[in-house]
């Protein structure tokens, strides 16, 4: 079935017909890599190109609301110094094409996952800007006064904390609901859910957080060593910003964990220690406990990559995919295991 067909793009350019967004056939029509959930086509109307974000064909039990909480969060980001793409239009009505959807920019720019542009690549300064402009887009993001900018009903903050393990633990107890899945074999994963129970910090600030920080979820300017978005807003809520800070240190290229990172080596990055300083700089947010952040971005993140190998095991992804994710679920608890016990330290990340 072609991309055209299976994502109902005729449907979509009627939509964009009946809201007035360009004429003419929708053409150049390319279907992005890079994510493994939901799916991204980029296709241009007339001078005008276009990115069209929407579930997965399998869609999840959540994957209408996801779309629609993407794009309210894309639509109060802008005229913020958070770079991102711009919100051109949302359509949370699922008959359209079976499933919510919005319409972004198409942004400039390259995944440093898939590679490095030339101009960052032989350059160790460029390297080393590049990951404080990561660092700084993130700790920009944590700045935001969530309210001001109209999403002040869009989380729970109160107890947000507290119920980060209780949540993920039962999310990974309703994997066994799939068929093909026969229990969690994730290392350690109840001793390091105790250990973020009693090492839980006493007191924290509610922001906007991503909630699925790394470098395959920015892009790097093809002229200049800066981000030039931050993408994948699916994860998205009110919480603890600090949450993003430890992805962003677990989820930093590192070649000692190829499950985690299989892109090119970039020997030039700063290490966790300005990573922090540099974080607490630009966000105006104290860092008490670098470390169990980190535990509690291995946990989360972990639970929910494995959720997508439970998924593959039932048809609903490719099995190729879920085995890639487990792995990195394995990974992560590897991690967040060794930083309990303290063979592994923060500042080494």
């Amino acid at each position: 079935m072609t991309t055209r067909e299976e994502h109902h793009l005729d449907q979509v350019r009627g939509w964009m017909d009946a809201e007035a967004i360009g004429t003419g056939p929708l053409t150049e029509v390319e279907l992005l890599t890079g994510g493994t959930q939901n799916i991204l086509i980029r296709f241009r109307r007339n001078s005008s190109t276009y990115v069209l974000r929407r579930p997965p064909v399998h869609k999840r039990p959540n994957s209408d609301d996801t779309m629609r909480r993407e794009a309210v969060v894309l639509r109060a980001l802008a005229g913020t110094d958070v770079p991102h793409p711009r919100l051109i239009r949302a359509c949370p009505d699922e008959t359209v094409i079976g499933a919510a959807f919005y319409l972004m920019e198409s942004i400039e720019g390259f995944n440093v996952r898939e590679g490095l542009a030339a101009h960052v690549a032989a350059d160790a300064d460029a390297q080393r800007a590049m990951g404080l402009s990561m660092v700084d887009a993130f700790a920009k993001l944590g700045r935001i006064d969530h309210r001001a900018v109209g999403l002040g009903e869009f989380g729970r903050p109160d107890g947000w904390l507290e119920r980060q393990v209780p949540r993920w633990l039962s999310h990974l107890t309703s994997f066994a609901d799939l068929e093909g899945y026969t229990g969690a074999a994730l290392p350690d994963v109840l001793r390091v859910a105790d250990w973020l129970s009693v090492h839980q910090p006493s007191t924290w600030s509610p922001g906007v957080i991503h909630g699925d920080v790394h470098f395959g979820n920015v892009l790097v300017s093809n002229s200049s060593p800066r981000l030039t978005a931050i993408v994948d807003w699916e994860l998205a809520t009110i919480g603890d910003p600090l949450l993003d800070l430890g992805h962003l240190l677990i989820m930093w290229p590192r070649q000692d964990y190829p499950a985690l990172w299989n892109g090119p080596d970039i020997p030039g990055l700063p290490r966790a220690a300005e990573i922090i300083q540099r974080y607490e700089e630009t966000s105006g947010r104290r860092v008490p406990s670098a470390t169990w952040y980190c535990v509690l971005a291995c946990f989360r993140l972990g639970i929910i990559l494995e959720g997508t190998y439970a998924r593959s095991l039932a048809g609903f992804a490719t099995i190729e995919t879920g085995l890639q994710l487990h792995s990195s679920a394995l990974a992560l608890m590897t991690i967040a295991g060794r930083l309990i016990d303290g063979s592994l330290d923060v500042h080494d990340l």
